[in-house]
């Protein structure tokens, strides 16, 4: 059956001149669609942009006996990174970042777990060395980016850009202490941050982004990590000081929080934000905020991938697709899965998931 349905695949969306005719009469970029979608214009199709863990491109390779799923993916997005988000590797399953967190590997093999930081205590903070955002060569790799991606939505990402930079350096259950017994401590520690993103944002700005994506997970399945009270004294008011600079320079901001974060949705309007992911439809009615905030934000994700697309069949997978392709007619929403796909999707659905937003007409074929 997986032999079968991949040579399906294949000569569908690669051997067909049919498609190939589609394509010439395609005259908009996929950045135009993005625009339009994030403007609540109704962009030509619905657009999409996703991403999935290493051992599920290894699996789907596999299955499609291809070692590039470029095309497969089709996204609309291109993302850039400096080198502030590489990593040294120290053995096998440990891996060292810029900032001096060790992250063991050992389970997740994209991002890990925080085995040790450099904030260990508070005088640590006072003779903490940043590394240097000023430093030139860490965005020698971004014209590259950007020349590959020319006709794509391009976004310069600073992941784990506030909360999580914080909690990764000091240690999430230091941290959440920290708010309560010694919040000028969390203060001064979230104002480094601040201030050294404010560098990586000004270089960032030397490039022709259309977008500054932000990283900062808030939320668990049941609300916010810290609760609002928190989130609102340590959190919004430096990300509308990181937000102010981009917006004056007329780009569009994107953020990412995982779990039920919908009470922020509010607040961060206020401050400045166009496109909220992941949208997650476990912990929120994506049909019900997508209409109540219309014209306010946009929107980038919305398959589950803890029930839909692990747990269902092709079909199901199908019809969720084009719900949300209904729902985003509109404008006002990027498709998307909830997060980057696990292994345990199977390679099935997201054949049915491509093929319900390729054969949106407009939409580019292969």
């Amino acid at each position: 059956m997986a032999e079968r349905e991949s040579s399906w695949f294949l000569g569908v969306y690669l051997g067909n001149s049919g498609l190939e005719n589609l394509n010439k009469k395609i005259a908009l970029s996929r950045k135009d669609v993005v625009i339009d979608a994030l403007e609540f214009r109704s962009p030509a199709y619905v657009p999409w942009a996703w991403e999935m863990t290493s051992e599920c491109e290894a699996r789907l390779k596999k299955y499609l006996g291809t070692d590039d799923l470029t095309d497969f993916v089709g996204s609309h997005f291109a993302d850039c990174s400096d080198r502030l988000s590489s990593f040294e590797q120290i053995d096998e399953n440990h891996f060292r970042d810029v900032y001096g967190v060790i992250w063991d590997r050992t389970i997740d093999k994209d991002i890990g777990t925080p085995s040790d930081w450099p904030i260990k205590s508070y005088v640590d903070l006072d003779r903490y060395d940043w590394p240097d955002p000023d430093n030139t060569e860490l965005y020698a790799d971004i014209p590259g980016q950007l020349s590959a991606g020319r006709d794509l939505f391009s976004r310069y990402l600073i992941g784990f850009s506030l909360y999580e930079r914080a909690w990764s350096m000091r240690g999430m259950t230091e941290l959440l202490m920290d708010m309560v017994q010694r919040p000028e401590f969390v203060e001064e520690l979230l104002d480094a941050i601040v201030e050294h993103n404010l560098g990586r944002i000004h270089m960032a700005m030397e490039f022709d982004f259309d977008c500054i994506y932000f990283g900062d997970d808030y939320g668990m399945q049941t609300g916010l990590i810290m609760g609002i009270k928190h989130w609102r004294q340590f959190i919004k008011p430096r990300l509308a000081r990181m937000f102010a600079p981009i917006r004056e320079a007329g780009k569009y901001i994107s953020m990412h929080s995982c779990g039920a974060v919908s009470e922020l949705f509010d607040d961060l309007i206020e401050i400045g934000l166009n496109m909220f992911n992941p949208f997650q439809p476990e912990v929120m009615d994506v049909f019900a905020l997508k209409k109540e905030y219309h014209g306010r934000l946009a929107f980038h994700g919305g398959m589950g991938v803890q029930k839909v697309l692990p747990l269902g069949t092709p079909d199901d997978v199908r019809d969720m697709t084009k719900r949300l392709i209904e729902a985003g007619r509109d404008g006002g929403y990027v498709f998307s899965p909830s997060h980057a796909v696990p292994p345990d999707v199977p390679p099935e659905n997201l054949l049915a998931m491509m093929e319900i937003l390729r054969d949106q007409p407009r939409a580019p074929g292969l």
